[in-house]
Formats: C-alpha cells, structure tokens, sequence
C-alpha cells in the first residue's frame, strides 16, 4: 500500500532513495519523503505532498547528504494529504521513521504519549510510533531496544523502519503483518518493502517473517524473531526485468501491460500443458494425492482477483462437477466458515502480500482444509511462502494499478486447474484435448483481438460525458461483466456496474435511458438467444447499447446498437478473450477524460492493511 526505503552505506545514498521511491510509486503516490543523517550528524527531513517528482524538486533545489537514511511514499490512511501528515515523523531530532501499515490502538498511545508531553504535528497512526520510541530513547535504551519495546506495545500491522542521530549507523526495522525485505550489498545494506526498489542495487535478499526485528548496518545484519530469539535469515537472490518497469514507446503502463498479454499467456503457460494435455505435475510435487480428494473447492479473494475467482466457479462445476465456492476475503475472514471435510482452499492475489486474503489463509490452515493452494504472481511473498503448493502467474511486474495482465493470467492458471479437477471427475479427454488446443492458439487471438484497439478507442469516446454505465453478460462473462465495470470506474471515475443480464427487469432496467450507455459481452454460446432478449429491453427504454460479440453472430448495427465484432473463441476461453477488449475501452475512455491512467486517486497497488 505504501512504499519503504533505507540505506546504510559508505557513500552519499539521497539518490538511492529517491529512485527506489520511483519504483514503488506505483504502491503509493500521495505523499513521500525522506530522512538522512547528514555529514554532521544532524536528522535531515524532506517532504512533499503528491507525487514523487515533487520531493525529487526540492531535493534538487536543496540537496542533502549523508550514509544513513529511509524514504517513504505513501498511501494515505490516517489523515489527509498534506506535508504534516507525510513519511518520515520524527520526534524532535533524535529519531524519524517511516511506517506502512495500521496501528490499532494509536488513540490510547496518542493519549499516553500527549501526557508525557509529546505534541503530535500529523493526524496519523505512525506518529504514534516515533514518540513511542523516542520515550525509550529519553530513558536510555538503544536504537534497538528502543524500536524492540515500542513494538511490543503496538496493536495491528506494520513495517516500520527507524534512524536516530544518535546511532547515525544504523536502521532498525521490523514487520508484523506488513512486507519487509533486506536487501544485502558490498560494504552497504538496504530495507524495503519490495525487492523492486532495490534491484538497482542488488539482487540479495532476505526476507522478513511475521515478528522479526533487524539491526541493519552498512557491514552486518542481525536479527531476532517474535519471541527475540536471535536467528539466522537465510538470502535469496531476486532477478527483476527492467523492462518490466519501464513504459517503452507505450503512453502508459497499463497500455503496455495490456499488450504484453499475449506474451504473458505464452509465458504462464509454458511447462504446463503438452499438445493435447495439461501437465499435473507443473502445480507442483505432491499435489496430485491432494487433487485425488478433492471434494469440493473455497476460493478466496479480493477486487479484480475476485472476479477471477467466479469466472473459475463456472469452469470447476462445469468440468469437474464438484460445488465450488467463491468468497470475498475481508468477508471470509470475520465469519464462522462451514466447509465440506475435503475441500481445498485456493487465493488468488496478485501482490501476495494482500492483508484480507493473507488473513483468510491464515483462518483457513486453522479451519481443516484439505490443503491450500495459492496463484500469485511474487514468488517471494507471504502468500507463496505460508501456502502449501503455490502456482506462479508468470505476469512479471505489474506497476499500473488496475490490473490487466495479471488477472489475464489467473484465468489462464484457474483454468488449467479446473481442468485437472475434470480430469478426476466429469470431464473427459476429449474435453481436455479440445481446451488444451484452444489454449495453444490463445496468444495468437488475443494478438487479433489488440487489432481492434482502434475501433475501440473510437467507441471509448462516446463514454467521455457520461455519468454513469451497464455492464451485462451471462454465464461465465457475468464476472467479466463486473471485471469490465470496474476497470471502468477505477481509471476514468464513471460510475459503473455489472449485472447478469437476467437480471435486468429485477432491478437495473429502471435506471436505464438516452444517457447510460450499456455496454454487453456476447460470445456464441448458449445463452446467446436469452442475452439478446435482454438487450433487446435495453433498447426499448432507449438506452444505447455497445456490443462485443462474436463475428457471425445476429448482432447487427443499427441506431443506438453499436457492434464491435471479435473472432471466433472457444466457449471455455471466452472470458479471457472478452476481458481484453473491456479492459481497452476502459483504457481509451480514461484517455479521453485525461484522468491519471496509471495511479488513478484513492487507490494503491497493493492493499496490504485492512
């Protein structure tokens, strides 16, 4: 949700803070600062509200220099967006800290510290945390001990990292609920709340678990776990593509994003399937005697995920014939759950490091599922590592917040697994064989289907002054109807929703007129006749209709009916294929209305608090 950085070195590091700042901006891009202990030893703070180019400014107007510091971006929670209210808080000039996360109890805290004479300048939770610590400092404790006894007192989540003037060597920092990663260098050590903010710089890292607390210096890395028992973290080296954090000749990252689909399914689905099979044992060892037992399947997750999710509902009963329950994580997780005796736990998330669905698999190993199983696109993260088989969505790094690419690939990834559910019950292997197939083809539709970015991008205009919009499908694209809706008001703010297209007299057919566009997803299935049916209540109330529908179909163009023609797609990808071309008219109508494609407001990449 917001983005840390920290060094120690032997050399001046501003300049590694502000372009690991860059490439988390995507986390987080409200507000972002830094503090450095300068060549005299003294705390130097620098913030600015808004975007990272702003800090990078008055950095350059008033440059600072230093060995040790820790830079934030943030996502705002607590407080609204001003200077007072950004990363770093300090207390007094003895100590700043940077937080991402959410402390519980701030208000009794705020309350103990007022009357020991602390004054709070930010309405945020993580202010709490500096005078927390700098009253362990006053009393005569360490940096180390400092940050160990305030953590102890906090209620919630959080990864914090801390410097003082007076330990100018080193940062504490620790997590609890919240990412954090060390990164290792020559001479030289980095935190982070995501290796893409150091890969600039190295490629070793060692990744924080729940509870740990680290003393990071330029030549050493101790650490302590929960119970503060000194432990060994064992490191990992981490290969980021640059490309993959770089826009190219695209005037967006979501742009780009959304054409590198057809190279992200190649990608996804390497390894995984043969000329007319999906190979079982790509999910991993072991996980072939968990699928024998499969009774019935729990998917859980959040936002885009969730609509993945329920697209996979009408696979697994479909092909494998068992019941299949789809849930929204921060729903799941504060509920008593009932479920069959075998029954297998799935999350999906992008990030992996998503607060609701972590917490959810978390209630889940307590609650006697069969095994869990997660798709996620970070292999290093709590998710992968707290799951027992994980399957990797190959998407590469996704850096615009509506996400395309990766939910692209959870659909490939969920049908796979649908399959291989199938396999050991209703399915057959014609069945099999003939998705496999289709799957095989899939890179080079969904190429074709990108050839319709113009005529799409021309559609996209007529959405520039409306207000509001209808999404409608039926069957397994009543999700990606939801999918379409929401891309659509993340990135060009028009209120707009999806709706299974029977649904329409029971509710949403009254809001419909002249000016709320309804836009409806028509592949050639056997709902087809019953969607017509429905459009055709649309255009009685003179509502203006935007169909995607298969070439061939009767769809035919004709005042307020406007037909954007695909390409023949197998039933069971049709989903994947018609997520595209919603995912480019959202892209273009955000384009038309100028809005900030890539960072629209109030929302962050990775929700990692509640």
């Amino acid at each position: 949700m917001c983005g840390i950085v920290g060094v120690v070195a032997g050399r001046n590091i501003p300049s590694i803070l502000l372009q690991g700042l860059q490439r988390l901006e995507y986390r987080g891009y409200d507000s972002s600062g830094v503090a450095v202990i300068d060549e005299d030893g003294a705390l130097q703070v620098c913030r600015r509200p808004g975007k990272v180019q702003n800090l990078l400014q008055a950095m350059e107007d008033e440059p600072i220099r230093g060995q040790t510091g820790i830079a934030h971006t943030r996502w705002a929670t607590h407080g609204i967006v001003n200077e007072a209210n950004s990363h770093p808080h300090s207390s007094g000039q003895r100590v700043s800290l940077v937080h991402n996360g959410i402390i519980e109890n701030h208000n009794a805290l705020r309350d103990e510290l007022k009357a020991a004479d602390y004054i709070f300048a930010s309405d945020t939770d993580s202010e709490v945390v500096v005078h927390l610590v700098d009253s362990y400092l006053e009393a005569g404790q360490t940096l180390l001990d400092s940050v160990r006894l305030a953590i102890k007192r906090l209620e919630g989540a959080f990864a914090i990292a801390v410097v003082s003037p007076l330990f100018p060597d080193q940062i504490v920092a620790a997590r609890l609920g919240c990412p954090l990663v060390v990164g290792k260098g020559i001479d030289e050590n980095y935190v982070a709340s995501d290796v893409l903010a150091l890969n600039a710089v190295t490629d070793r890292f060692i990744f924080l678990e729940e509870g740990d607390l680290v003393d990071v210096k330029a030549d050493s890395l101790d650490f302590w776990n929960i119970d503060d028992e000194s432990v060994v973290r064992a490191s990992v080296e981490v290969q980021v593509g640059v490309a993959d954090i770089e826009r190219g000749n695209y005037r967006h990252f979501m742009q780009k994003e959304i054409f590198q689909q057809p190279q992200v399914v190649i990608d996804t689905l390497e390894g995984r399937i043969g000329k007319n099979s999906v190979l079982e044992e790509s999910l991993g060892l072991g996980i072939s005697a968990v699928l024998d037992e499969v009774e019935t399947v729990t998917i859980v997750a959040c936002g885009t995920s969730f609509y993945a999710a329920s697209v996979a509902r009408y696979w697994i009963e479909e092909l494998a014939g068992i019941p299949c329950q789809v849930e929204i994580a921060s729903e799941f997780r504060y509920r008593k759950v009932a479920h069959a005796k075998k029954s297998l736990f799935v999350t999906l998330s992008q990030s992996g490091e998503t607060a609701d669905t972590l917490a959810a698999l978390r209630k889940a190993k307590e609650s006697g599922f069969l095994a869990t199983l997660t798709f996620c696109n970070v292999a290093t993260s709590s998710i992968v590592r707290e799951s027992d088989f994980s399957f990797m969505l190959h998407a590469g790094t996704e850096v615009g917040v509506a996400s395309t690419k990766a939910f692209t690939a959870q659909l490939v990834d969920l049908l796979l697994l649908s399959i291989l559910l199938g396999r050991r019950n209703a399915d057959s292997p014609d069945k099999e064989q003939q998705i496999v197939e289709a799957l095989h083809n899939l890179p080079s539709l969904i190429e074709s289907i990108l050839g319709l970015d113009d005529a799409i991008a021309a559609e996209a205009e007529r959405f520039v002054d409306k207000d509001h919009s209808l999404f409608l499908g039926r069957g397994s694209l009543f999700p990606i109807a939801m999918e379409g809706a929401l891309k659509l008001k993340e990135i060009s703010y028009i209120h707009a929703e999806g709706y299974a297209a029977g649904e329409l007299k029971h509710g949403p057919l009254a809001l419909v007129d002249e000016k709320m566009p309804v836009v409806a997803v028509a592949p050639n299935d056997e709902l087809l006749e019953k969607l017509e049916s429905n459009l055709h209540e649309v255009r009685a109330r003179g509502g203006e209709l935007l169909v995607f529908a298969e070439v061939g179909s009767s769809f035919k163009s004709e005042p307020g009916v406007r037909i954007v023609s695909l390409p023949a797609v197998d039933t069971f990808l049709a989903p994947i294929a018609y997520t595209i071309v919603l995912q480019l008219l959202a892209y273009h109508v955000a384009v038309h209305k100028g809005t900030d494609v890539d960072q629209p407001r109030n929302l962050a990449k990775s929700v990692t608090v509640e």
